[in-house]
């Protein structure tokens, strides 16, 4: 994970490299005299620059031959159809060397625990390896895990399992609805997007790391990536083929930068404190994604829910690395896991601050990327409102989303294309209908 300009002083020459799937932000911005500006964040280009964009992940860019060039080039970045078995033990080596690889550190550190599959896989092997480290050496072989969400949120509740299970010291964060959205104007000032989906789940992390770092923790350790990886979204069900499934997992591996990683990275970097992320480490996605996608299909029939072979590959009876009912929990979206009222809130504040009369001339005011809802319309003002430029909406992806799935994915069922939300709630049938926050069932 990496941003960089390196300068060569001789020449003055200058070369500009961001890392594989963009963990790290970048942009980069001319401004109107000739000169070339780079920076992690927008802020530091929409005085300066006459046009700006990201830098794009896996490239780098040379003054000398004054263009960007791709470095990063995988297998699976054509999309092409893998055939490789499915082997559960390299899976599992793969990702334990993952993890492992990012506990080389010299600073307090931690995990964020939400009690899915994702982040508790990260804790357990976390907390399997850490004694004999440096780190455990500096700071003591018991973890620290950190949870967020809204009082008697099913994330906290899960969390608080997997954390007794390994045996680590657990803190909750919990914040109400309020707190949120009192919230939400910072959170889009340090993240850098309208995108409803990442400032839905931005929120909570943001609150979360500014008490993590206040606790003297400067690194944690994160499941992002696992489901673009895995095709772990529920929308995931309703894949037609295998080809279809394995080339959205492409599509969404390619995305993330403008979605999780900026998410991670920025409400967490807004607070001095760093997240890493092993289930992007590139030779893990060079395992995972040569395996058939045939594997990754979603076959309820067959006892085969979203992200069986993760799960399959660390169902170990002799030595467990989670409780089977963890293991196998059906996965939720980060800002769905940490309260279902607080996404009903956010829908009912956006509805008191956006009339009707403003939505009728959405077009005309954001003719770019216009917003389709009033919580969209709310997210966009407030982004306008620090980032006027056309530079910086044009950043910020747009198309039709059901459950955080691509444009291309809402094709997949008709009905989706008048229930586009990016909540999980939205994939109808396939949710668990028997989640429940503060005693409400979705």
């Amino acid at each position: 994970m990496f941003s960089f300009v390196l300068l060569d002083t001789r020449d003055n020459s200058f070369v500009v490299a961001r890392d594989a799937i963009g963990i790290t932000s970048l942009y980069i911005g001319w401004g109107l005299d000739g000169s070339i500006w780079v920076s992690s964040e927008l802020k530091g280009l929409k005085d300066d620059c006459e046009n700006f964009e990201y830098f794009p992940p896996g490239h780098l860019y040379s003054s000398k031959s004054g263009g960007l060039r791709r470095w990063y080039n995988p297998l699976w970045f054509s999309e092409a159809v893998p055939s490789s078995p499915y082997d559960p033990i390299a899976v599992r080596s793969a990702f334990e060397m993952a993890v492992i690889k990012r506990l080389m550190t010299d600073v307090p550190f931690g995990v964020l625990l939400s009690g899915g599959l994702d982040s508790s896989l990260v804790a357990s092997i976390t907390a399997r390896h850490l004694a004999g480290t440096r780190a455990a050496k500096q700071w003591g072989s018991q973890l620290h895990s950190f949870c967020v969400g809204i009082e008697g949120s099913s994330d906290l509740k899960a969390a608080r399992e997997v954390a007794d299970y390994l045996g680590t010291i657990h803190h909750e964060s919990t914040f109400t609805v309020q707190d949120g959205i009192d919230t939400i104007e910072d959170v889009i000032y340090h993240i850098e997007t309208f995108d409803g989906t990442t400032i839905r789940a931005s929120t909570p992390m943001f609150l979360m790391a500014w008490r993590i770092k206040a606790m003297g923790v400067k690194m944690v350790i994160s499941g992002e990536g696992s489901d673009e990886v895995f095709g772990g979204y529920l929308y995931f069900h309703k894949a037609p083929n295998k080809e279809e499934f394995h080339r959205e997992t492409c599509r969404k591996i390619k995305a993330l930068h403008q979605y999780d990683c900026l998410r991670a990275n920025k409400a967490t970097s807004a607070w001095g404190l760093e997240v890493r992320v092993p289930f992007l480490d590139k030779e893990f996605i060079d395992v995972a994604m040569a395996i058939d996608p045939q594997w990754k299909m979603i076959k309820p029939e067959e006892g085969r829910i979203e992200k069986w072979i993760l799960r399959k590959a660390f169902d170990d009876e002799e030595r467990p690395y989670l409780p089977k009912h963890i293991l196998y929990r059906q996965r939720e979206q980060f800002s769905d896991g940490v309260g279902y009222s607080w996404i009903d809130g956010l829908k009912a504040h956006a509805a008191n601050m956006v009339s009707d009369k403003m939505m009728q001339n959405a077009a005309h005011i954001f003719p770019h990327n216009t917003p389709s809802s009033k919580e969209a319309y709310y997210y966009r003002m407030i982004f306008d409102k620090y980032f006027p430029q056309n530079s910086a909406s044009v950043t910020v992806p747009e198309g039709a989303s059901v459950a955080c799935s691509t444009a291309k994915a809402v094709e997949w069922d008709a009905s989706w294309s008048s229930n586009l939300d990016p909540s999980g709630r939205a994939v109808l049938g396939v949710h668990q209908a028997d989640a429940v926050d503060n005693g409400n069932k979705t």
